[in-house]
């Protein structure tokens, strides 16, 4: 079989709720209306839930739809698998709540046909359903960011990212999560899009950011996420990411 152009991988760990309310029925809807070949790897990170079994339900009569199921160690290794796995050309990492929908991909597909390696999201300012507080950290954190790293960048963090598959395969590895991987308790998301854009920028490659609409739509419940842990945590890795190319971390591995 000819490798697909598209391949769409979706992290999950403990997704129960947002699972039941069809989001895998939203991307095969919009995925078979398009011209091109796709795959849907949904990356298990080992759901302690009931998320698998949802899963296989509904990916019945689905064709396009594999599921892995990978130990937990967190959306950075989750996303790995998933590259790993994957056949297409291009690789889109969307999040299971769909809070950016999977119709917003046509906002970055062409930005390969204009010589980008790299195609992101930007959640922008107005954000459907977000309180008040995570307008602020977003804000406090996208600052630190800005005066540190990825200066021309907007959004970091925003869950709806694409990019060519050779790409990814070469920058994935050298993520701090994944060459050095902890004992991860929950769901840990950490700061790895940071490096990620900034090891793609190291490299040369080129980086476009669009504006996509998003809406909180996550229900999921069973994650173990801490807001404002995970924000800390977020803030000391972007800090070390810089220390480490100070240090000439980046460079040792680039050698």
């Amino acid at each position: 079989m000819d490798a697909p152009y598209l391949s769409v991988i979706v992290p999950c760990y403990n997704e129960s709720e947002n699972l039941k309310r069809g989001v895998l029925e939203e991307m095969d809807e919009y995925l078979s209306r398009q011209d091109y070949e796709y795959e849907v790897l949904i990356s298990d990170d080992g759901s302690t839930d009931d998320s698998r079994e949802v899963i296989r339900q509904h990916m019945e009569g689905k064709r396009h739809f594999r599921l892995l199921a990978n130990p937990h160690g967190g959306k950075p290794a989750a996303l790995w698998h998933g590259v790993q796995a994957a056949r297409g050309k291009v690789l889109l990492f969307t999040d299971m709540d769909q809070s950016t929908r999977i119709d917003q991909l046509g906002l970055l597909l062409p930005l390969f046909d204009r010589g980008y390696d790299v195609a992101i999201g930007s959640r922008g300012m107005a954000r459907a359903d977000f309180p008040w507080y995570r307008r602020l950290g977003s804000m406090v954190f996208r600052t630190l960011r800005h005066l540190l790293l990825l200066r021309n960048i907007v959004d970091t963090q925003c869950g709806f990212k694409a990019m060519r598959a050779p790409v990814a395969r070469e920058l994935f590895p050298r993520l701090e999560a994944i060459r050095r991987p902890r004992p991860v308790a929950g769901w840990r998301v950490s700061a790895f899009d940071v490096e990620l854009l900034f090891l793609a920028e190291r490299a040369g490659y080129r980086i476009g950011e669009v504006t996509v609409a998003w809406a909180d739509r996550d229900l999921a419940r069973g994650k173990g996420k801490s807001y404002w842990a995970e924000s800390k945590e977020m803030a000391q890795q972007v800090i070390r990411i810089k220390l480490n190319e100070w240090r000439g971390v980046y460079r040792e591995r680039e050698g």
